[in-house]
């Protein structure tokens, strides 16, 4: 990587063991993404199953959000302010990069560079609510999971002020709990009632509607919830959770479903979440490793979130569309050349656009 596109990242304020479940997951997520550049040539591919990408990530977003909660509210009321401080961050983090490549998907998908319906694209990007409620097809698909964990940012605080303000409850810990229950029992029941709903499923898995999905991002807010109340449990028994949790993961990503029925529908979501977050308590205990091996990890960490909006439509669908190959050896190139791109245009997406505008909340936030 040239010089030009090195990060000045702060090692000492990163948690390497988390740093490595992101960058799992972005991996996973671009590995199979980049499946559609090699065409029909290899058939089957991916070739092996990896820990699903977005669930694993919804885990680790509500695990960092549940921290940052739990310590704001302890240091700060419940209030629309303290809340809106902390939108206001998240927003600065989520939406610049969001609207960039919601807008760099317009251009590619209108003057026809790659193959989309654009049809399918409306106001409701704007304030992510294409699958609110009803899932869709066509047009910047992967921005769906983006949409589940905005509404998330947005309804968990005001979910806690409204408790704290509403009843007696005026325990942190009391409150937080009662709505991180909530988040996780509403969608499970939502799955339950729209099971005959054909519009809402692909076979056994929900079509990422953010009301039937948001639990998974809410089993990442109970780690953070388990990690802060109770660290002896959280840390003795970091190695028996690791095991249980990876056994848990590869049983339900290669459990016959069929065999489950309406049963995998309603729990495979949360039974992958509880695995993934049984994994948390010894990557969190990560601090550090082979020097060479954290700073490759965490530059795939820090631009994970620039390469999840760019890998589909602005690079593999361009390939695809474009420059599609024809044999098994340019397939490879292609593929290689899909990594490349992807990293070096996340990579300075990242330095020249997204770091700098987390820089300018900071400084706001000091003045």
């Amino acid at each position: 990587m040239p010089k030009l596109f090195k990060l000045n990242i702060d090692y000492s304020k990163r948690v390497f063991g988390l740093d490595i479940l992101r960058a799992l997951a972005i991996t996973e997520v671009v590995f199979v993404h980049g499946g559609i550049v090699l065409g029909n040539v290899n058939v089957g591919y991916p070739w092996f199953r990896l820990i699903p990408g977005v669930p694993l990530f919804f885990v680790l977003s509500g695990f960092l959000i549940g921290s940052i909660l739990i310590k704001t509210f302890e240091d700060n009321k419940a209030s629309i302010p303290v809340i809106f401080n902390f939108l206001k961050r998240r927003w600065f983090r989520t939406l610049p990069n969001y609207y960039l490549i919601l807008f760099l998907n317009i251009i590619v998908v209108y003057f026809g560079i790659i193959k989309e319906d654009f049809s399918q694209f409306d106001f409701s990007f704007f304030v992510f609510s294409q699958n609110l409620f009803q899932p869709f097809y066509g047009f910047f698909w992967e921005s769906w999971s983006l949409t589940v964990e905005e509404w998330f940012y947005l309804t968990f605080p005001l979910l806690i002020a409204f408790v704290f303000l509403f009843f007696s409850y005026k325990k942190l810990k009391t409150v937080f709990l009662i709505a991180t229950l909530v988040y996780l029992l509403t969608p499970l029941i939502l799955r339950t009632i729209d099971l005959e709903s054909s519009v809402l499923w692909r076979g056994n898995i929900i079509k990422g509607t953010v009301v039937h999905t948001l639990d998974s991002i809410a089993y990442g807010i109970l780690g953070a919830f388990l990690k802060k109340y109770y660290p002896i449990i959280w840390n003795k028994y970091k190695w028996s959770f690791f095991v249980m949790g990876m056994a848990v993961i590869v049983y339900i990503i290669n459990v016959d479903n069929i065999r489950w029925g309406d049963y995998y529908k309603i729990f495979s979501a949360p039974v992958l979440s509880l695995g993934i977050l049984l994994v948390f308590p010894l990557a969190d205990s990560i601090k550090s490793g082979n020097i060479h091996l954290v700073k490759a990890i965490t530059h795939i960490s820090v631009i994970s979130y620039s390469m999840y909006l760019t890998n589909l439509a602005l690079v593999a669908s361009v390939i695809r569309d474009n420059f599609m190959p024809v044999g098994f050896a340019q397939s490879i190139v292609a593929y290689i050349a899909f990594w490349l791109i992807v990293i070096t245009l996340s990579t300075a997406l990242y330095k020249f656009y997204e770091k700098p505008l987390m820089d300018l909340r900071d400084r706001k936030r000091n003045n």
